[in-house]
């Protein structure tokens, strides 16, 4: 699917340029979203994403297919932030709960809460994390 190593790749459309970045709609979509019976099946799911790069040097109108790059890494990291710490701080939360005597009903649901300080900390540095992740844009 890549021509480059360790790098991921999705085709888009440019939206908008501003005098700092552009604004790139990509489709995002399942692996049997392109196929020809997913009208009779729930599982095709395509949605479109919005990325903002910095401007690049070359020149790009809006309406123009682009390919948008980001190295595979940033891809391990946001999953990571966004999926995998969330399941381990609830998974560890489940079980000290119940070590210090809860029920478990009463565990699962502090478990559940504790999640909602974690993404109100993602949120709160949103623009330090937005920093880190930097998208690249390539003319076809």
């Amino acid at each position: 699917m890549s021509s480059k190593p360790n790098v991921i790749e999705h085709l888009g459309r440019v939206e908008a340029i501003t005098a700092t970045d552009i604004r790139v709609t990509i489709i995002s979509q399942s692996a049997c979203a392109s196929c020809h019976a997913k009208g009779a099946c729930s599982a095709a799911d395509v949605a479109e994403k919005q990325v903002v790069v910095s401007k690049p040097y070359h020149n790009y109108t809006v309406g123009e297919t682009v390919k948008v790059t980001m190295q595979q890494s940033l891809g391990f990291k946001a999953l990571f932030l966004g999926y995998i710490l969330p399941l381990i701080v609830l998974v560890v939360s489940l079980f000290v709960f119940n070590a210090l005597g809860f029920s478990e009903s009463v565990s699962g649901l502090l478990s559940l809460a504790v999640l909602v300080p974690y993404y109100l900390m993602l949120y709160l540095f949103r623009k330090s994390i937005e920093k880190q992740f930097h998208f690249d844009i390539e003319k076809l």
